[in-house]
């Protein structure tokens, strides 16, 4: 019992949240954030036993063509919308049934506008069905990276484009 507490005062797991979760019986979408990377899966639960089906770092993206200038911002706001693009992407292969997924952010505060949307937006765009408000959602010019020291936007429409085409 001593180790749901210290996960809890560690703020890594909120077992309430968890176990609403796993009553859903829903895939779950799982987003985190370390301190260089985002990372998604997409998650089966059965018997409370979590199975990862598809997986996706931000790293990826530097596969995709992701500038070597900007190899530090690969938890930024277009890398997140672009993770959730390409996380999106392979749930649509790995799957055939449309069923929208409940999206699991952790501790992670989801403050409207930030990192935790734009990785939305990007399942959004990418087919996946989420419920969300618009309103959420980072303006464009944020999410191609354009308010960035050094604009980004050229660059995050080849990478999109690399993504949608498979490469």
């Amino acid at each position: 019992m001593k180790t749901l507490k210290r996960r809890r005062k560690e703020q890594k797991t909120d077992y309430h949240k968890r176990i609403k979760l796993l009553k859903g019986n829903l895939p779950r979408i799982v987003f985190r954030k370390t301190n260089n990377y985002l990372i998604a899966q997409y998650v089966k639960s059965d018997e409370a036993k979590d199975k990862v089906e598809a997986g996706v770092n931000s790293k990826k993206l530097l596969d995709y063509g992701w500038p070597k200038e900007f190899k530090g911002s690969l938890k930024s706001i277009p890398a997140a919308y672009l993770t959730g693009f390409l996380m999106g992407k392979k749930i649509s292969v790995k799957t055939s049934k449309k069923m929208a997924p409940i999206v699991d952010f952790g501790m992670i505060r989801s403050i409207h506008k930030n990192k935790v949307f734009a990785f939305l937006k990007g399942l959004k765009d990418s087919g996946i069905e989420v419920k969300c408000d618009e309103k959420a959602f980072p303006e464009e010019d944020r999410i191609k990276g354009k308010h960035l020291k050094k604009d980004f936007s050229k660059h995050f429409q080849e990478v999109k484009s690399k993504i949608e085409a498979g490469k």
